[in-house]
C-alpha cells in the first residue's frame, strides 16, 4: 500500500468524520472557554492548551516543506506563508494576548482532540500540496482560483483579527468575565471572529484548489458553526438587553 493510497483514504474517512462531529457539535458544546464545565478530567491552563493544540499545525506544515521532494517555488512559498501567518500567530502570539486567561482552564482531553486534528489536517494539506499534488507551477500565482482565493483569505484573516482585537479589549488587565459589544461587526453577529476564520480556510481551499483544503473548510465549518450558535444563545441567556437583531455567524440571516 503507497502513500497515495493512504493518503486517498485518509482523506475520505477525514469527509466522514467532521459530518460526524457536526451533529455532535449540535448536542453538545465542548467544554472549554466561557462553556468550560468539570466532568471532562484533569484540566490545565487555557494559555498552554492554545499552545499544545496550536503548534502542531504550523510545525508539521513547516516539515512537508522542508521535505518536499520538488524544487522550492514560488508558489509553494506563498502557500507556505499564508498558512504560517494565520498559524504562527494562532499558536505562539495569541495565547499570550488573551486578558484573564491564568484563571481559566481547558480539559486535557480537549487539547489532545485539537492535537489530533492539527496533526492530520497539517499533514494532509502538507504533504498534498508540497509532494503528493506534483507541485504547483509558477503560473498558477496567475490563475484566477488563486488570486480570488489569496483574497478570500486575507479578508478572512483581517476580520478574525479585528474580531479578536475587539474582545480582548473589552478586559481590562486582570478581569476575566464576558461583556457586550456593538462595536463594526459586532452590530451583526456574535461571532465575527469564527466567520473570518471560515473565510479564510474558503480562500485556502480555492487558492489550493484541493481535497485537502476542502477538507479543511468541512472541518472548520463542523466545529464553528455549532459553536457560533452555542454562544450566540449564551449571550441572549446571560444579557437579558442583548440586541435581538444580531445573527450569530451570517449577517441578517443567521
Amino acid at each position: 500500500m503507497n502513500e497515495h493510497t493512504i493518503f486517498n483514504g485518509l482523506i475520505i474517512g477525514w469527509f466522514v468524520l467532521a459530518a460526524v462531529v457536526f451533529i455532535a457539535l449540535l448536542f453538545f458544546v465542548a467544554p472549554y472557554g466561557r462553556h468550560v464545565r468539570k466532568g471532562w478530567g484533569p484540566t490545565l491552563s487555557n494559555r498552554v492548551g492554545w499552545i499544545v493544540m496550536e503548534a502542531g499545525a504550523p510545525v508539521i506544515l513547516a516539515v512537508c516543506f522542508v521535505l518536499k521532494g520538488n524544487i522550492i517555488s514560488v508558489t509553494s512559498v506563498a502557500f507556505l506563508v499564508l498558512w504560517e501567518t494565520h498559524y504562527v500567530y494562532r499558536s505562539f502570539v495569541y495565547p499570550f494576548t488573551l486578558r484573564g486567561v491564568t484563571a481559566k482552564r481547558m480539559p486535557i482531553s480537549i487539547a489532545g482532540m485539537g492535537v489530533l486534528f492539527n496533526g492530520v489536517n497539517g499533514y494532509l494539506n502538507g504533504r498534498y500540496i508540497f509532494n503528493l499534488s506534483g507541485g504547483y507551477a509558477e503560473s498558477w500565482l496567475r490563475d484566477p482560483r488563486f488570486i480570488i482565493g489569496v483574497i478570500i483569505f486575507i479578508l478572512g484573516y483581517l476580520l478574525n483579527r479585528r474580531a479578536d482585537h475587539i474582545l480582548r479589549s473589552l478586559r481590562k488587565p486582570g478581569e476575566t468575565g464576558y461583556k457586550v459589544t456593538d462595536k463594526w461587526p459586532y452590530q451583526w453577529i456574535s461571532c465575527p471572529n469564527y466567520l473570518g476564520e471560515i473565510l479564510q480556510w474558503v480562500g485556502w481551499a480555492i487558492a489550493t484548489w484541493s481535497l485537502a483544503g476542502l477538507a479543511f473548510v468541512v472541518w472548520t465549518a463542523a466545529n464553528l458553526i455549532p459553536r457560533a450558535r452555542a454562544n450566540h444563545l449564551w449571550y441572549r441567556r446571560t444579557f437579558p438587553d442583548y440586541p435581538p437583531e444580531r445573527k450569530a455567524l451570517i449577517p441578517h440571516v443567521w
